[in-house]
């Protein structure tokens, strides 16, 4: 056989081909059929060296129609090749050594017993092997690629011909060394990964009422993500989410709230306007209480006066617990609390003692909600923070998008977000899925301390109420409600 000009250009393209490829899987599969290609031969067998053995990972014959393991699903029935000489595969592992056989049936330099034992189950005749080891630059060894039954142009099965065996070799190193410079990706994304969760479970450890925050938004991002990708399947929507794109998206999912590591507890764990204060309220209620008993003892009010007061004080100690507890203050509400600020007990030597602290003033005056307008500004200060956080860590270029992804999840579309102000399309889609997840789960979350969840039905109605205020994306918020049912469906 004589080499021409084309054969020379399309093993040039395959190398070119194989440096591209990012998928693992693939680039397996690339290998055994590239070099089937070369070769024109009619089956192969691809295994990888682990664990001191070569592993079956992809097989593949042409008449008789089998094609296992190139979707990355191990091949079952297939025991591993023991790393022993009598194997022509262990063999040219071991060795390092091209072995080319033109007719396994008159051999004897190996036991071809295996062969021959699937031949017999099959009504295959194997007849020519060429096994090529593959290894990388650094003389590593990664698998054995095992050729079998070369075809010529009548469709009979010929020997191997020499010529392919410095070929199939500098294609095998070729596809050794982009399988490890893979590896070395796939290494530095885990790293890049277990830091992440690292951080995500730093966060969400420092709370129990934050504990599963993180992973239910980085639970939704991607639900909704692999539901915008069947859109973008069926012709329905531009938009694509890759698995490289919806990991970059985990990864902002499960940064997005880092932020909080410098939000002291005292605001996360606010679960009603007093909290922990209240109990402070009690004692200086009780301590009015004893001030009034004194004053009675000593005569400086009357019997019928005293009983007034410390009833007054026991009605408006159970009014302060309702306001603590109330989801929303109203006019009325709020007024009794700005009444009750006025109120005080004079000592004898003129000391005033408030009702109220102007602190818990403050709190009882909060209209939605637990926090006052420090701490919620206090808390809104997590977003900047997370981008200040993740601008120490150095991103690949392929993941430096992902910081300002995280840090922008509390962003409007009609720019009255927060930290920045951005809007319209300086806000990603990525930032918009963040944004409708973290919402939908703030709302129906199960864990926060300051309120009940809300059913799903009256979260996603006000989703869409600040779609029509063009704060978020409706389309995306449509689209969260039916993967969401979608998943609720199929359990």
């Amino acid at each position: 056989m004589r080499l021409e000009y084309k054969d020379f250009e399309r093993i040039l393209n395959i190398g070119i081909r194989m440096s591209t490829e990012r998928n693992r899987n693939r680039l397996l599969a690339s290998i055994l059929e590239n070099g089937m290609e070369i070769t024109h031969c009619d089956a192969s067998t691809l295994y990888l060296y682990e664990n001191d053995q070569l592993v079956f990972k992809i097989m593949k014959t042409l008449s008789l129609g089998i094609s296992q393991g190139a979707d990355g699903t191990p091949i079952e029935n297939m025991p591993p090749v023991a790393m022993t000489e009598a194997n022509v595969c262990a063999y040219t592992a071991i060795h390092r050594e091209i072995i080319n056989i033109p007719d396994v049936y008159n051999s004897d330099r190996f036991d071809f017993s295996g062969p021959k034992k699937y031949d017999a189950l099959t009504g295959y005749h194997t007849q020519s092997l060429l096994v090529i080891p593959l290894e990388n630059n650094e003389g590593e060894l990664l698998g054995v690629l095992q050729l079998i039954n070369a075809i010529d142009e009548q469709g009979n099965v010929i020997p191997f011909d020499k010529q392919y065996e410095i070929i199939i070799r500098s294609l095998g190193s070729m596809a050794a060394i982009e399988l490890t410079n893979l590896s070395y990706v796939e290494e530095l994304k885990a790293q890049l990964r277990s830091f992440v969760e690292a951080f995500a479970t730093a966060v969400d450890e420092r709370t129990p009422y934050n504990g599963t925050h993180t992973r239910k938004v980085a639970e939704y991002a991607c639900i909704l993500a692999e539901y915008i990708a069947r859109k973008h399947a069926s012709g329905e929507c531009e938009e694509d989410f890759d698995e490289e794109r919806k990991d970059k998206l985990f990864l902002a999912a499960q940064l997005h709230d880092i932020g909080k590591m410098i939000i002291p507890l005292r605001i996360m764990n606010r679960a009603t306007r007093l909290d922990t204060d209240m109990e402070r309220v009690e004692s200086r209620f009780e301590l009015l209480a004893a001030y009034y008993e004194i004053d009675r003892l000593n005569g400086r009010i009357t019997e019928e006066e005293y009983h007034a007061r410390t009833a007054e004080l026991e009605e408006e100690l159970q009014f302060i617990h309702e306001v603590d507890k109330v989801g929303f203050l109203p006019d009325d509400m709020l007024q009794h609390v700005k009444d009750l600020a006025a109120r005080s007990y004079t000592k004898n030597d003129g000391t005033v003692v408030p009702y109220l602290t102007e602190w818990e003033i403050n709190c009882l005056s909060i209209r939605k909600g637990t926090l006052t307008e420090t701490d919620r500004k206090q808390m809104e200060s997590h977003a900047a923070m997370t981008r200040k956080i993740l601008d120490k860590v150095r991103f690949q270029h392929n993941y430096e998008m992902v910081p300002k992804w995280a840090a922008d999840h509390h962003e409007y579309l009609d720019g009255t977000g927060y930290p920045n102000g951005i809007n319209g399309d300086e806000i990603s889609i990525e930032t918009r899925i963040l944004t409708v997840t973290d919402i939908y789960d703030a709302m129906t979350s199960v864990d926060r301390p300051y309120k009940k969840p809300m059913p799903k039905e009256k979260a996603f109605a006000i989703l869409r109420s600040m779609a029509e205020e063009g704060k978020v994306e409706l389309r995306l918020v449509n689209w969260l409600e039916e993967a969401l049912a979608e998943k609720e469906k199929d359990k």
